[in-house]
C-alpha cells in the first residue's frame, strides 16, 4: 500500500445543488490527493435515473470551479479510466454481477413488493437475511430449471449479496481506527435491478472503486454502517489486497441545537448552505449561495476546512498552498461539527483584509455603476485602502464610504443636534477659507494648517473636527478627516463646506 499511487474520488449524485458538506467531503480528498501527489477524481453517481435534475451535473462543476478545487480526471476532465458516469457503465457492471453469482457470493430474487410487505407483516424487524431467504422465492430455494424459465419469460428479478452470518467484519478507519460489526445484523443488500438494468450504489460504487484504482475512500460518516458491506464486496471479487482505505469524516452539525445542519437552518438564521445560488427547475424555489451572498472563495475554502479538522496548531487563516501542507487526516475530529455560520464571516472579513486593494476596488466596481458613480480607478483603490477593514462583505463598502463618491443631500439629523454648535457655521465658514488657501493639500499638510489655525483662534478641536466631518459626510462617521478632504480634493472639500453651512444655518 505504500507505494500506491494516491488516487481519491468525489462521486455526487447530479440530484439538486451541491450541500456544503459535499464540498467539504470534496475538499478534503481535494487537499489529501494534492498532499501526496496523487490524483482527484470526478465521478457521477447518476444510477437512480428518478432522481435525476436537469442541470445539477453543471451546478456541481461550476461550484467546484469557482472554489478552485481542480479535478485531474472524470466527468468533463477524461482521463483512461472512464466512462466516469455511472449511467454509461452498465454492461461493465453487468460483469461483474455475472461475476458474483457464478462464485455463489449472490443470488436471484424474484419476491415482488407485496410478497415483501407480506413478510414484513407476518415477522417483526423482518430483515432478508440468512435466516429468512431460505422462506422467499429466490435461486437458492428455486429449481435452477424454474429460475432461468421466470428470466427467459421476462420477469423482474434482483440480485441479492449473499452474507454469511455471525463473521466480524473489520473495517480500518484513518479517522476513527478498527471498526468491528458482526455480519448477521447485514442484510442481503441488492446490487441490481434487472428493471432499470442497473446496479445499486454498494455494486456501482465498488466496482467503480476497483477499476478507477481509487486507493482512499474519504466520505461522510453517514456511509459508516455501509463500509463493512463493501469490506465484504471487495472480498467476495478477490480484491481485498488492494481495497482503498476508508476514512469516515465526521458531519456538519446545524449551529445551535441537535442533527445534521439542513438547508432549514440556513433559512431561518439567514446563511447559504450551498456554494452558488441554486434555482430549482422543479418547484422554481431559489436558495442562496456563498458566491452570490459575496463570499470570498478563498474564505469559503479556509472555513469549510477547520470544520472537523485542526492544524494542530492556533493558525486560522490559510492559503490552499498551506491546507495542502499541513493537511492530516488523523487530525480529523471523529464527533460532528458545529457549523458556525458566524467563523464564515470572519473569514471572509480577514480575506477581504489580505486581497490587495485593486482586486477588491475590482469587486466593488459593479457597486458604483449601479448608483452612477464613474470615478478613476485609482481613487476607488484608495478608497477601498482606507475603508474595507470595516466590512465583512465587499458589497458592504458602499454603505461605508459612498460619502467618498457623492455629497451628502441631507445631513444626518441627529447627528447635527448634537454636533452642530451656535457657531458651527461661522467656524466652517472660516474654515473653508483657510482650507482654500493650503498649498500643500496632502493629509500632513492639511493638518498642520488646520490645527495651527485651532490653536490660534482658540477654539475647540473636537467641535471643530466634528462639525467639519458632518459638512463632508453628513453624518458622525468615516475614517480620519484630513483622508476624507485628501480624496475628495480641496475644491470638493470646500465646495461641502460651503453647501452645509447654507444648509444647517
Amino acid at each position: 500500500m505504500a507505494e500506491r499511487k494516491v488516487r481519491v474520488r468525489f462521486a455526487p449524485s447530479p440530484t439538486g445543488a451541491l450541500h456544503i458538506g459535499g464540498v467539504r467531503t470534496a475538499l478534503y480528498n481535494y487537499l489529501f490527493a494534492r498532499q501526496h501527489g496523487g490524483d482527484l477524481i470526478f465521478r457521477i453517481e447518476d444510477t437512480d435515473s428518478n432522481r435525476f435534475v436537469p442541470g445539477a451535473e453543471e451546478y456541481i462543476l461550476e461550484s467546484f470551479k469557482w472554489l478552485g478545487i481542480h479535478f485531474d480526471e472524470g466527468v468533463s476532465f477524461g482521463g483512461e479510466h472512464g466512462p466516469y458516469r455511472q449511467s454509461e457503465r452498465r454492461e461493465i457492471y453487468k460483469k461483474y454481477v455475472q461475476i458474483l453469482l457464478e462464485n455463489g457470493k449472490a443470488y436471484i430474487a424474484f419476491d415482488t413488493p407485496e410478497e415483501l410487505d407480506a413478510k414484513r407483516a407476518e415477522i417483526a424487524n423482518f430483515q432478508y437475511d440468512a435466516s429468512t431467504r431460505g422462506m422467499m422465492r429466490n435461486s437458492l430455494t428455486m429449481p435452477k430449471e424454474e429460475v432461468d424459465a421466470l428470466i427467459a419469460e421476462g420477469k423482474q428479478y434482483v440480485v441479492r449479496f449473499k452474507i454469511e452470518p455471525n463473521e466480524d467484519v473489520r473495517v480500518n478507519d484513518l479517522i476513527r481506527g478498527e471498526v468491528i460489526i458482526n455480519s448477521s445484523i447485514l442484510d442481503d443488500k441488492v446490487l441490481y435491478k434487472s428493471a432499470d438494468e442497473l446496479p445499486t450504489y454498494h455494486l456501482a460504487n465498488i466496482v467503480d472503486d476497483h477499476l478507477m484504482e481509487v486507493s482512499h475512500v474519504i466520505r461522510g460518516e453517514e456511509w459508516l454502517p455501509s463500509a463493512p458491506l463493501h469490506v465484504l464486496l471487495y472480498r467476495a471479487f478477490g480484491w481485498e489486497d488492494t481495497m482503498p482505505e476508508f476514512a469516515h469524516l465526521p458531519l456538519l452539525l446545524k449551529p445551535e441545537g441537535n442533527g445534521k445542519l439542513s438547508k432549514r437552518d440556513g433559512d431561518r438564521l439567514g446563511f447559504p448552505v450551498f456554494p452558488l445560488e441554486w434555482h430549482d427547475p422543479k418547484s422554481g424555489d431559489v436558495s442562496s449561495g456563498y458566491r452570490e451572498s459575496g463570499y470570498l472563495p478563498e474564505a469559503v475554502i479556509n472555513f469549510l476546512a477547520l470544520l472537523g479538522w485542526n492544524p494542530g496548531n492556533d493558525q486560522e487563516v490559510m492559503s490552499m498552498d498551506e491546507l495542502i501542507k499541513l493537511f492530516d487526516l488523523h487530525r480529523c475530529s471523529k464527533s460532528g461539527a458545529k457549523f458556525d455560520y458566524k467563523k464564515g464571516i470572519w473569514f471572509n472579513h480577514q480575506y477581504i483584509q489580505q486581497k490587495p486593494n485593486e482586486e477588491i476596488a475590482e469587486l466593488f466596481l459593479p457597486m458604483l455603476k449601479e448608483h452612477g458613480v464613474d470615478v478613476p480607478f485609482e481613487k476607488v483603490v484608495t478608497v477601498v485602502g482606507m475603508m474595507k477593514d470595516r466590512v465583512s462583505f465587499v458589497k458592504e463598502l458602499w454603505d461605508v464610504c459612498s460619502f467618498f463618491f457623492v455629497a451628502p443631500a441631507e445631513y444626518d439629523e441627529k447627528t447635527a443636534k448634537k454636533r452642530w454648535k451656535e457657531d458651527s457655521a461661522k467656524c466652517m465658514t472660516e474654515l473653508a477659507e483657510v482650507i482654500a488657501g493650503i498649498e500643500d493639500f496632502s493629509i500632513e499638510g492639511q493638518e498642520k494648517v488646520v490645527m495651527d489655525w485651532i490653536a490660534e483662534k482658540g477654539y475647540h478641536t473636537g467641535n471643530i473636527m466634528n462639525a467639519f466631518r458632518l459638512t463632508l459626510v453628513g453624518e458622525g462617521k468615516g475614517p480620519h478627516m484630513f483622508d476624507i478632504s485628501w480624496v475628495l480634493g480641496k475644491e470638493e472639500t470646500v465646495a461641502r463646506m460651503k453647501r452645509a453651512v447654507e444648509v444647517l444655518k
